[in-house]
């Protein structure tokens, strides 16, 4: 799996980033996009597999950025994102 480092804002203290996995589906090999967060203490909360879209998971990555989403709350922005 791969993480893709965000641009995140600088007051933030958050580290945002977009995990890169493979998963097979129906026979086929396709890319499969999460999302992570880590907080300033350490903190981090990862969901792989969320989308097969590149496009979804940038609008979900900016909904989280926008928000400054923590680790503690991301795992419910995601569901209710979906």
């Amino acid at each position: 799996m791969r993480e893709l480092l965000l641009e995140s804002p600088a007051d933030c203290g958050y580290r945002y980033a977009i995990l890169v996995d493979e998963m097979s589906v129906g026979g086929l090999c396709c890319e499969s996009y999460g999302v992570k967060v880590t907080g300033p203490d350490g903190e981090s909360e990862e969901i792989p597999n969320i989308t097969v879209s590149a496009g979804r998971i940038d609008e979900l990555a900016e909904l989280i950025l926008r928000n400054q989403v923590s680790p503690v709350t991301l795992r419910d922005v995601v569901e209710d994102w979906l």
